[in-house]
């Protein structure tokens, strides 16, 4: 039978948002409740309002009130008398019966608030004076998560302190922290600071948490009669512990570093406001309504994809932190469980970093700042379980062995340490009741060999299936993930951004800070110099890009703290010394101490043991890591080194006939740097980046370049970083460097049973060019190097026609096109722009079912007309700027790679560009002739095509003149087509839906031309046109069937405040904003990341 809970929800009405989502929440989280017995409902003042006359309803509320269980009121900008009256109901009953419970939350006011009317103002200050005398202490929220969350964990902790009776055999609650709370004469101890049980009459809160050491607190379960909860403190702050270590920085001086300590949030790719086959227009919105006129696409946070998703596969690069990531999600909960300040869900959801750079500083003082507001996290702390795959895969049976069923649970149990054995069986209970976070670590070093990958996959899937009250949470690399028979079925997928400059400034702060106050290993002026150099010193274009991998960062931040402030100028040179500093503290020599931590014996350094020269033991290591790269079966992960393979290497470099194997194994067991052993017999780099470094260092001096270009051709996704690697340790020999790049990219290399090895050649001799300086023109380069470097330029335009590599390779193409200086003159100059031909005739527009209902034959354009063949570029719009002195735009629609769709841009910055142009080109367009941008009408006729159709594409340049041409009609085999290419959703075809993540150049998708011959109709950037939307955001005032007699259709002149239509879908948008028919709105003076436009020419003038 069910406990039903009443809960008052009392506000103003100016915050009927915040109601509803209230409501909503308690809704959902009745699934939970339910299960436990217990039923809450919400009761609203608008439930009242059609029962009853008016003269009844305040004594009814006050009925209802004294009826509730708990009472919650929200208040803002007013406390009306009714709300008054309504709280002091509550209150007044509370101290009679203790019944019901009150919740007072203020939700904050931001700065760019309109001023409280005087009386209003005084109603909220006498109200909280109210309070005060009451000791009664409210809640302030900044937003409706921040009021959920808080609710939520009121609940649990009413619910632990026995208010709310559950049934028998609650899940254990963990322990709560100390504090001391001052609470009135039999008031209700429940607000912010309140992170412990509800007390009411005049007490203290007091934490008697444990402080021993993690073994202490272990084998406290172990002891005869340890409670269910002692067994789950024990297993949280077993794992809360190993979480928290950071294996990389463990050989550092004095105490170790901690995750916690300098722990910076990550984003990934995806755009923040969209679900998978939504339309994402919530970051749009909020430029659209003029809330930010400068506004790039917000990225979602790991925490937030992890918010969203139930079961989630996160991505991303070699050191882009996805395992730490994957600990710091699991410190932070149990460390909530624990009540273990600060690593709980504060810690876990701190705001994001703010990229503050000096184009945010030049428009600060065009904007309203807000708060930085806490990271997205909805539910409650989470029964975190952590597991490495890996492990798991080698538990697995060989192949043809069936794995049990519960696999992965008993794997589980098995990695419990033996005094926690006995929770085995509460943790499994409550993962099962009540849900928890299920972290799979490593997907992709699951070794390929013997089938063990399949096995995991159902075994995780299995898993999933099971506890469908957990959510889950895998890391994978993501190449290695994006193979098809890879990924798991059910999970959403997040791709891991590189640092922004905030999120770098974040970790540099946060370095120096738990240098210098937590361990004491610098002044706080020393710190903060040395914080202020690296910030400076990340900003070099030579470590811009270092910095933006997590990793990398922190060898930064290491290498500078051991040498005083210096650092090395490219990533090469960083390895280089990165590996010097492992290797010093892998063969160095080595205090061994006793019990009391006190150094007893100087262990000799592994040269000296050996009788080797570092040089000879740094050889064979090189070589070492070469082969275990060669022979891995993954294409990730760090290579298992066997440890008779290790011992063999030593030995080969050691001039001592008498050094004893057995002894050296010993030796190597107790050594951590440059390789660890992970596990019996098995010994492993710090990350696939040194193994890859180390390979590099052997090929550059093995059989160079022929052995390496061979390898990098064949297997690219295996050697890519190798050749980098490689090249960039040559550089310091150009010649050396060009051998390379006419091996991987050579001129008799037209063998078409061998193309995709040649486009791969290719992109990777763009890729070294790059990396050692020598991509861009250089007049001193000797004839025979230039000839070279335009060979591999030339190159780059056949693997983008040839559309062989997969779409993320051919936007990185395009990049190193503008490198290396794109020769496409139709997107570097606009005299040199190309136009598609758009014949006259009838065309299908809109499409049922949404705002481009209904769909319908338009015969409205009749006459021909020129569009743009692809987007206009960055080039193109600076070449605008540079010869009008146009300065209304913002600096950063410039800062990208030349040969680019221009991003940035408003409406206004569009026309203007069209206006110049129409100028540029009067005396050589035809008379009568404009240059404008596109009505929607006539850019969805040249992303479908009309009913009848030109036979091939017709181009044209200013220079051939748009004269109308003699063409052939033919049907369009698809008139009502849904994407330029037909019907059928391609993700090749369309820079949308591929986590690329920004813009990329035309000709990356060739295949995904219109009939017509548009390029980037479908996805790249959202298309300014002229048509407007309307002022009200969901209902448009100009709608189908189109209309072209509404002369206000596409008034030039139109106001601000009326949005304007864009049309084609973005980098950051699904598949459904690719769709030609997509009518999406914008207001004119927005400043958006993913806004671009093209151009028409079209006889009628436009005013």
């Amino acid at each position: 039978m069910l406990t039903h809970q009443k809960i008052f929800l009392a506000s103003s009405q100016e915050l009927e948002d915040d109601r509803r989502a209230f409501e909503i929440y308690v809704g959902r989280e009745n699934e939970k409740w339910v299960s436990q017995g217990v039923f809450l409902k919400v009761v609203l003042w608008e439930d009242f309002l059609d029962a009853m006359s008016r003269t009844r309803l305040q004594d009814e509320y006050k009925r209802a009130i004294r009826e509730c269980d708990l009472f919650v009121m929200l208040v803002a900008n007013k406390v009306g008398r009714y709300t008054a009256e309504e709280f002091a109901t509550a209150f007044g009953h509370f101290q009679a019966t203790n019944r019901p419970f009150l919740f007072t939350y203020f939700k904050e006011r931001t700065d760019g608030s309109a001023a409280l009317a005087p009386e209003d103002e005084r109603s909220v200050r006498e109200f909280r004076e109210k309070l005060d005398e009451l000791g009664h202490f409210p809640t302030r929220y900044a937003n409706t998560e921040g009021l959920l969350l808080h609710f939520g964990g009121q609940l649990d902790k009413l619910a632990a302190a026995g208010f709310v009776e559950l049934r028998p055999d609650p899940p254990a609650r963990a322990a709560v922290p100390a504090q001391k709370i001052k609470v009135g004469r039999r008031g209700v101890a429940i607000g912010r600071d309140n992170f412990g049980s509800v007390s009411t009459g005049d007490t203290h809160i007091h934490d008697h948490r444990d402080q021993r050491d993690q073994r202490t607190i272990v084998h406290l379960a172990a002891r005869k009669g340890a409670s269910a909860a002692d067994l789950r403190r024990a297993y949280l702050d077993w794992l809360s512990r190993r979480a928290n270590e950071l294996p990389l920085l463990a050989a550092d001086s004095g105490r170790p570093v901690q995750l916690a300590s300098v722990y910076t949030a990550l984003l990934t790719r995806h755009a923040r406001d969209e679900t998978p086959g939504g339309r994402g227009q919530a970051s749009a919105r909020l430029a659209a309504r003029g809330e930010g006129e400068q506004h790039a696409a917000p990225r979602q946070s790991a925490l937030e994809a992890l918010d969203d998703e139930r079961l989630l596969v996160l991505m991303g690069g070699p050191g882009s932190g996805k395992t730490t990531f994957l600990n710091f999600v699991a410190l932070c909960m149990a460390g909530e469980l624990l009540g273990q300040q600060p690593t709980d869900l504060r810690l876990l959801r701190q705001p994001l970093p703010v990229d503050d750079g000096e184009e945010a500083r030049a428009s600060s003082a065009n904007r309203k700042e807000k708060a930085p507001e806490p990271q997205r996290w909805r539910h409650r702390a989470l029964l975190p379980v952590r597991v490495l795959l890996r492990d798991f895969a080698a538990s697995l049976p060989p192949p043809g062995v069936r794995v049990a069923d519960g696999a992965l649970w008993t794997f589980i149990v098995g990695q419990l340490p033996t005094p926690l054995a006995r929770y085995a069986d509460e943790l499994q209970r409550e993962l099962l009741a009540d849900g928890g976070l299920i972290l799979l670590d490593g997907l992709d070093e699951v070794p390929d060999a013997l089938q063990r990958r399949e096995q995991v996959k159902r075994a995780v899937q299995d898993f999933a299936a099971l506890h469908s009250r957990c959510r889950f949470l895998v890391t994978s690399r993501t190449y290695a993930y994006q193979r098809q028979d890879w990924k798991l079925d059910g999970f959403a997928e997040r791709e891991l951004l590189p640092f922004t400059r905030g999120q770098i400034e974040r970790f540099i702060d946060t370095w120096y800070a738990h240098l210098a106050q937590d361990l004491c290993r610098l002044t706080e002026s020393d710190a903060s110099g040395r914080a202020a150099l690296l910030k400076r010193a990340t900003q070099w274009p030579e470590l811009r890009e270092l910095a933006e991998r997590p990793l990398l960062l922190t060898l930064m931040a290491r290498l500078q703290s051991k040498s005083g402030g210096s650092l090395p100028e490219n990533r090469e040179e960083l390895y280089a010394q990165s590996v010097d500093m492992l290797l010093d503290e892998w063969e160095g020599l080595k205090l061994r101490r006793d019990a009391d931590g006190q150094p007893v014996v100087a262990e000799p350094s592994l040269g000296e043991w050996l009788n080797a020269p570092r040089n000879k033991i740094r050889e064979q290591l090189d070589k070492l890591a070469y082969h275990a790269h060669l022979q891995q079966p993954r294409l990730t992960g760090t290579a298992d080194i066997r440890q008779s393979a290790l011992i063999d290497a030593l030995y080969a470099a050691s001039s001592d006939p008498d050094v004893r194997l057995k002894r050296l194994e010993e030796y190597l067991r107790d050594r951590a740097g440059l390789l660890s052993p992970q596990g019996e017999g098995l010994y492993q780099f710090p990350h696939r980046s040194f193994q890859e470094y180390l390979a590099a260092c052997h090929l550059a001096r093995f059989d160079y370049p022929d052995t390496l270009s061979k390898l990098a051709r064949s297997d690219p996704n295996r050697w890519r970083e190798v050749t980098l690697l490689a090249a960039a340790r040559s550089k310091a020999s150009p010649s050396a460097i060009w051998e390379l790049v006419d091996a991987l990219c050579a001129e008799d290399d037209a063998d078409p049973q061998k193309a995709v090895e040649a486009h791969w050649g290719a992109l990777l001799a763009a890729q070294v060019l790059h990396e050692t300086g020598l991509a861009a023109f250089n007049p001193d380069l000797r004839e025979r190097h230039e000839r070279r470097r335009q060979r591999v330029r030339d190159r780059q335009l056949v693997v983008l026609a040839g559309a062989r590599l997969p779409a993320r390779e051919r936007a990185l193409v395009g990049d190193l096109l503008a490198r290396l200086g794109d020769p496409r003159r139709h997107l570097r100059e606009v005299d040199a722009m190309r136009f598609v031909f758009v014949p006259r005739g009838r065309f299908w527009m809109g499409q049922e079912g949404d705002k481009e209902a209904p769909l319908h034959e338009n015969d409205t354009l009749d006459d021909n007309y020129w569009i743009g063949e692809s987007p206009v570029t960055v080039a193109q719009f600076r070449q605008f700027v540079e010869a009008s002195g146009y300065a209304r735009h913002r600096q950063q629609a410039l800062k990208e790679a030349e040969n680019r769709p221009v991003a940035w841009l408003r409406w206004d910055d569009a026309l203007a560009f069209c206006r110049w142009l129409d100028a540029r080109w009067r005396a050589r367009l035809p008379a009568g002739w404009a240059v404008t941008l596109p009505s929607e009408a006539e850019w969805e006729k040249a992303a479908r095509g009309g009913v009848e159709i030109p036979g091939s594409v017709i181009r044209a340049t200013l220079d051939d003149g748009f004269a109308p041409r003699q063409h052939a009609l033919q049907a369009n085999p698809q008139a009502r087509r849904i994407y330029p290419w037909g019907d059928a959703w391609d993700a090749e075809r369309a820079n949308a839906e591929q986590g690329i993540g920004q813009t990329t150049t035309s000709g990356c998708f060739l295949l995904g031309r219109s009939p017509l011959g548009c390029e980037d109709m479908a996805g790249n950037v959202w298309e300014w046109t002229r048509s407007l939307w309307g002022k009200d955001w969901d209902k448009p005032e100009f709608g189908y069937p189109y209309d072209p007699s509404d002369v206000q259709r596409e008034n030039l002149d139109a106001p601000d405040e009326v949005r304007r239509v864009v049309r084609g879908g973005s980098w950051g948008n699904p598949r459904d904003s690719a769709r030609c028919a997509v009518r999406h709105r914008f207001f004119p003076v927005g400043w958006l990341d993913y806004s671009g436009f093209r151009v028409l020419l079209r006889r009628s003038p436009v005013s």
